[in-house]
C-alpha cells in the first residue's frame, strides 16, 4: 500500500446527510393578506463522541459532518483527522454520533468548564480554549490587498444566499484573495465557521498544503467577538473581515496573536481595528473634498 492510499483509508468515513436550509410557512401582513414565506428551517443536533453526549448544536444542517468535524478541531479535543473512526448523522433522531480510534484522552476533564460565548442561539466553548490562545503563530508577512478586500465584499453582496430568500441567518465565507473558496450559511456564525474549520480539514487532508491559512481570509456577517477570533487564528487564517464590528475581547485577542482585524467592512467602507501592517493599500478612494465656507453662506 501507498503512502497516499494508507492516508485515504484513514480518513473518517462520513454520512454525507442533508436537511432542507429553509421551509415555507403561511404569513399575514400589515394589510391582513395572506401569502407564504421562505424562513430558515433550524433544528438541533446532539453531538456524541464515542456513546457520550457532548454538546447540542442548533444548525440549519446543510454541513452536519463538517460541522462536527470543525467542532471538534476548533475545541481542541482531536489533533488529527486519523483520530475519528467515523461520523454518522440521522436526522430522525437529531444526533451526530463520533466514532474514534482511540477515545480522546482525558474527554470529562477538558470538557468540564463551559463557557456560553455571545453566538447567536447561545454558542459555547470549552474553558480551555482561551488558555491555548497563546500558541497559535500566525505567518508575519501575510496579507491582503485592499483591492482584495473590495473584490471580497462585493462577491459576497452578490452572492445567492438563503439569507436573501429567509433572512434570519449568518453567514461566513473562505477567501483566497478575492477568489471566493467557500460559502456557508447557519442560524449561528460559530457553526458557520466550525463548518468551514471541518471543510478545510478535510480538503487539507486529500491534498497536503492546499489548506493552509496564510493566503486565506475569512469574513463573517457577524460580529468579531473573541470565540470568532480565536477560531479564524487557530484556522491559521492571518486577516478576518467583518460586516459587523469587533467586541473589546475580540479585539484584544486579534492584538495578541497579531491577526488583521477588519470590521464595518461594506462597499468601499470599512475599519482595520487591529495589526493594519497586514493591508496593503494599494486602492484608497478618494477623500471628499472640502466643503466651502464661502459657497455655504451664500
Amino acid at each position: 500500500m501507498t503512502p497516499s492510499e494508507d492516508r485515504a483509508v484513514r480518513l473518517p468515513h462520513l454520512t454525507g446527510a442533508r436537511a432542507p436550509l429553509t421551509r415555507t410557512v403561511d404569513v399575514v401582513d400589515e394589510f391582513g393578506r395572506a401569502s407564504q414565506v421562505s424562513i430558515p428551517a433550524e433544528r438541533d443536533l446532539t453531538v456524541y463522541v464515542d456513546k457520550r453526549e457532548l454538546v447540542t448544536l442548533m444548525t440549519l444542517g446543510g454541513h452536519p459532518e463538517w460541522l462536527v468535524l470543525g467542532y471538534l478541531r476548533n475545541q481542541r479535543l482531536v489533533g488529527g483527522l486519523d483520530e475519528i473512526e467515523s461520523i454518522t448523522v440521522d436526522w430522525d433522531v437529531g444526533a451526530a454520533s463520533v466514532k474514534t480510534r482511540h477515545g480522546i484522552d482525558r474527554i470529562e476533564e477538558r470538557t468540564a468548564r463551559r463557557v456560553v460565548t455571545t453566538g447567536c442561539g447561545q454558542g459555547s466553548v470549552f474553558g480551555s480554549l482561551m488558555d491555548e490562545i497563546d500558541k497559535v503563530c500566525l505567518p508575519p508577512e501575510a496579507g491582503l490587498r485592499q483591492s482584495q478586500l473590495y473584490g471580497l465584499v462585493d462577491a459576497i453582496r452578490l452572492k445567492e444566499s438563503t439569507y436573501k430568500s429567509a433572512g434570519s441567518v449568518h453567514a461566513c465565507a473562505l477567501f483566497r484573495g478575492a477568489e471566493l473558496l467557500l460559502f456557508v450559511e447557519d442560524v449561528g456564525r460559530h457553526n458557520a465557521v466550525d463548518t468551514i474549520a471541518g471543510w478545510m480539514w478535510l480538503q487539507d487532508a486529500v491534498a497536503p498544503g492546499s489548506m493552509v491559512g496564510e493566503d486565506k481570509v475569512f469574513y463573517t456577517t457577524g460580529r468579531l467577538t473573541s470565540e470568532m477570533v480565536i477560531k479564524s487564528a487557530q484556522m491559521g487564517v492571518p486577516v478576518v473581515v467583518s460586516r459587523s464590528g469587533i467586541t473589546e475581547m475580540g479585539l484584544e485577542v486579534a492584538r495578541r496573536v497579531g491577526l488583521c482585524a477588519i470590521g464595518r467592512a461594506t462597499h468601499k467602507r470599512f475599519l482595520c481595528f487591529a495589526n493594519p501592517q497586514r493591508l496593503h493599500w494599494d486602492a484608497m478612494p478618494a477623500v471628499p473634498a472640502a466643503r466651502s465656507h464661502t459657497l455655504d453662506a451664500l
